[in-house]
């Protein structure tokens, strides 16, 4: 609601909330410090000014506000004495002297942070913080004479002509005097529940339809007003919002709660999260009733004022490496180690980039800041860069062409992943089942020397198994007895264990002889098997790796080999 969420408050600096930047400094050379804190202020001063004078978002509130904490910690480690923050807004100002100036707005970092601004304060009131286009309406004789955007907070915009197509804007009001009132243009939204829908763009809707030359009342329509302050009104709360009522500003009173306890200021926060509102909200704005005389108003962030957010729905990660983890199909799957961020209830330190194409598009390195947030409110998701590292590492990348499903059946240099994904698999639930072995098992027989081939493990017992650090006695007696069981799993099940591709309806049969002289037509022919998987079974059986796995199950004496 309140203002421009632009107008970073000096509390920003303590605004650590759930995100982990408060670390130690990077190690970096001054030259790399120096390149990196000049990359991430243009990237900020481009933000502020696509969001201030063109009204185009092109970042999250949130990422900003996490991506201006970060500057301000970066300059902490590399540039103390430097200059304080530019002002967001210097490329907002406008022609038009606003009667009385834009206030700026505290953000309170969390609930101790809301408990200490509450402490000592009396006549307090709470309103959802609507996420729209802040605006000065003036009246003169109870005509609208004026319209004036944000700006920088002392000049902005001439909206008059757009605001009289606003239906929500009243032409004419029943007061007499001259009538100054600043508030909140927003998109008009039918039972909008944040925590379910988030933003929907909404602000970015409304800024898009004030940017243009002209607009006409169908679009008009679809704007609403949240009056927020009447900087000359009466001084008692309960009374400006009652005259406000009076005049036609209905949400005022609608969306304005008195606050005596930090519990209610909770409970009201998490009501108007949860439940329909005709607009999008960003958190909720906590508000002493009396506040000093409008003459006294400055562009600055004042004392009766302060924004409680609501819970981050995307967090900044610093990537710190870039792994490619290849599975068992041969699969790239790029995934980013970050330094570790609350999202919720979570620690998120890893995060799945989903497939090699993506991360080349996204171009991902050491040094970035991305977006992440959780999807389905449990796993955690890549969002995207929010911003760049000055400082572009260079990449060893997988070669996508040189891994498949017919690759890797040993742990050679560059073949360690799959290798691995192809005895979990084995051992897995969908393979042999293997009692008790997981991946810490297959990478304790790898670093033992003692697996160099999917099958290797069928050949160890005691004597070979005594010679593995950290595995007792007591449990290399369990595995031998659990690699001893696997012996007597059916011919479909081993199939499966060393890689067959999915035939789901298709008769194997129970002898490797009959399955491997079968031709691509043949495979075609069973029910469920289409051209490709027909093409992708006769490739497995013909390959002459697989094919030495066959033999080596026949000397060990697995039925159906």
């Amino acid at each position: 609601m309140l203002l421009s969420r632009r107008v970073v408050a000096g509390v920003l600096a303590a605004l650590c909330l759930n995100v982990a930047h408060a670390q130690s400094c990077p190690d970096w050379p001054p030259a790399q410090a120096k390149r990196e804190l000049s990359t991430l202020q243009n990237q900020i001063t481009q933000w502020d000014d696509s969001y201030h004078r063109q009204g185009i978002s092109l970042v999250a509130d949130e990422l900003y506000d996490q991506s201006v904490h970060r500057l301000s910690q970066l300059k902490a480690c590399f540039a103390p004495s430097s200059p304080p923050a530019q002002n967001p807004l210097k490329t907002a100002r406008g022609e038009r002297l606003h009667p009385v100036p834009h206030t700026g707005i505290a953000k309170l970092a969390d609930e101790p942070a809301v408990e200490q601004w509450l402490k000592g304060k009396s006549d307090l009131w709470i309103q959802p913080k609507v996420d729209g286009v802040a605006v000065t309406l003036a009246y003169e004789n109870g005509k609208l004479v004026q319209a004036i955007s944000r700006g920088d907070g002392i000049k902005g915009q001439d909206w008059t002509a757009h605001a009289l197509k606003i239906s929500s804007i009243p032409a004419h009001v029943a007061e007499k005097e001259n009538l100054v009132l600043q508030g909140e243009l927003y998109w008009r939204l039918s039972d909008h529940v944040q925590a379910e829908a988030g933003s929907l763009n909404a602000r970015s809707q409304v800024a898009g339809l004030l940017a243009r030359n002209s607009i006409d009342g169908v679009e008009g329509a679809h704007i609403g007003l949240f009056v927020w302050d009447w900087p000359r009104g009466p001084r008692n709360m309960k009374e400006r919002l009652e005259r406000l009522k009076t005049l036609g500003f209905d949400d005022s009173a609608r969306f304005s709660e008195p606050l005596e306890t930090f519990a209610q200021a909770k409970q009201w926060r998490e009501h108007w999260y949860t439940h329909p509102l005709p607009f999008a909200t960003d958190g909720v704005v906590l508000r002493q009733g009396e506040r000093p005389s409008a003459d006294r108003w400055q562009a600055k962030t004042p004392y009766w004022l302060a924004a409680w957010k609501y819970p981050f729905a995307q967090v900044l990660g610093d990537v710190r490496k870039v792994h490619f983890n290849i599975g068992r199909s041969g699969k790239i799957t790029p995934v980013l180690d970050i330094e570790p961020v609350r999202l919720d209830d979570r620690t998120v330190s890893r995060i799945n980039v989903g497939s090699l194409k993506r991360w080349q598009t996204l171009d991902i390195r050491p040094g970035d800041q991305v977006a992440i947030s959780l999807a389905g409110l449990t796993i955690p998701r890549l969002d995207g860069v929010v911003s760049r590292s000055a400082e572009r590492t260079s990449m060893e990348v997988p070669d996508a062409t040189a891994f498949h499903a017919l690759s890797c059946w040993q742990p050679t240099e560059g073949c360690e992943s799959q290798f691995r994904e192809r005895l979990k698999w084995l051992g897995g639930k969908k393979g042999l089942a293997l009692k008790g072995v997981g991946p810490g098992t297959w990478d304790k027989l790898i670093e033992a020397g003692l697996i160099t081939g999917l099958l290797d493990w069928m050949h160890l017992d005691s004597a070979l198994m005594s010679n593995i650090p950290g595995l007792g006695e007591l449990s290399s007696a369990k595995l031998l007895k659990s690699f001893d069981v696997a012996r007597e799993q059916s011919f479909e099940t081993w199939l499966k264990a060393i890689g067959l591709p999915p035939a789901a309806g298709a008769d194997l049969g129970d002898s490797w002889d009959t399955l491997a002289i079968r031709s691509v037509d043949q495979w075609q022919s069973e029910p469920g098997i289409g051209p490709a998987r027909a093409k992708q079974l006769y490739a497995f059986f013909q390959d002459p790796q697989v094919q030495a796995l066959s033999t080596q199950l026949r000397e060990q004496g697995i039925k159906g080999f």
